[in-house]
């Protein structure tokens, strides 16, 4: 028996149309089952990413201090990081906020439009960065899923090609 490849899947600043679209695979995920592990994600309830994890998926761009410091702790205990979706490859939506500072964000959404406690918060909401960012202008990305969110049949293809052993050359590279 040959051991499970093991998966995560990860949501930075994004809409979680991705992780849709992965689930839209269906009975695919049915038939890979007992080939795969999936050890983290926002689908299940690990809290802890693992030591080494042979694929990640990441959807979403770097938007937070809590991000930068998430996708590079993952970049680090994964073998294989595929950026999908549009917001993983180019900042897509969320770098939308790039042409206005930090400071006027917070200033429209916590003051002007508050009606209470108008005030931008202190704790518990992570630290915006200056400039929303692609996840390969953070870490090295492998692969590019594009799409907004990307086909699921092309998920799908990418997981069964990295399933057979062959390193998916269909998806474009970026960065």
């Amino acid at each position: 028996m040959t051991a499970k490849v093991s998966l995560a899947t990860v949501w930075l600043d994004g809409c979680s149309g991705c992780h849709m679209s992965f689930l839209d695979i269906d009975e695919v995920l049915l038939n890979i089952a007992d080939r795969i592990d999936l050890v983290y994600s926002p689908l299940v309830d690990n809290k802890v990413f693992p030591e080494m994890v042979d694929l990640t998926l990441v959807e979403g761009a770097v938007s937070s201090e809590d991000d930068r410091a998430k996708i590079i702790k993952i970049r680090q205990h994964t073998r294989l990081l595929i950026a999908m979706g549009d917001c993983a490859v180019t900042g897509n939506v969320p770098a939308m906020r790039n042409r206005y500072s930090v400071e006027a964000i917070q200033q429209r959404a916590y003051v002007e439009n508050a009606d209470l406690q108008r005030q931008p918060p202190t704790s518990v909401v992570p630290k915006l960065l200056p400039k929303v960012q692609p996840v390969h202008n953070v870490v090295t990305v492998d692969q590019f899923l594009p799409g907004c969110p990307p086909p699921s049949t092309l998920i799908r293809d990418v997981l069964l090609a990295l399933l057979a052993g062959q390193k998916p050359t269909f998806a474009p590279r970026f960065g």
